[in-house]
């Protein structure tokens, strides 16, 4: 099965967003990792700031909807109000996580080709020939449970 979520960024305020969207819509995060719980990267050093910020938090809406965020981490440029999401894009195996890359990436810009992350999913991210930005995500290992 694939399902689309949104995915929002912040500038430093990933957290408190989050705890507000908790108070509307309840329920309990089923994820919230920081910037300091990534391995060390010589290529993307995090500034001591932003070590506390969030690299990844979801909130569970439905069984079939989860909203996701992460602050900028200082990476990627100032932030754009009204072009700080991505929609999130989970398959349910590796071929179709790259057709659907492949596909959205015609004529648009990559921004993290599909790779196995830290984290372990096999996940990238393109932003589309109409400007909209996606991450797309096979966690294998959730298959194999």
């Amino acid at each position: 099965m694939t399902t689309l979520n949104t995915y929002l960024t912040f500038e430093g305020n990933c957290e408190n967003a989050f705890n507000f969207y908790r108070s509307v819509f309840g329920g309990e995060f089923a994820h919230v990792g920081r910037f300091a719980d990534m391995p060390a990267d010589p290529n993307y050093p995090i500034a001591d700031e932003a070590r506390n910020q969030i690299m990844h938090i979801s909130l569970p809406i439905s069984k079939e909807c989860v909203l996701m965020g992460s602050d900028t981490g200082g990476h990627g440029g100032p932030l754009t109000v009204g072009n700080n999401f991505s929609i999130s894009i989970n398959t349910d195996s590796k071929e179709k996580a790259d057709t659907f890359f492949e596909k959205l990436s015609a004529k648009g810009k990559v921004t993290m080709s599909m790779e196995k992350t830290f984290w372990g999913d096999y996940f990238g991210m393109v932003t589309d020939r109409f400007g909209i930005n996606w991450m797309i995500s096979f966690a294998e290992e959730a298959q194999k449970g």
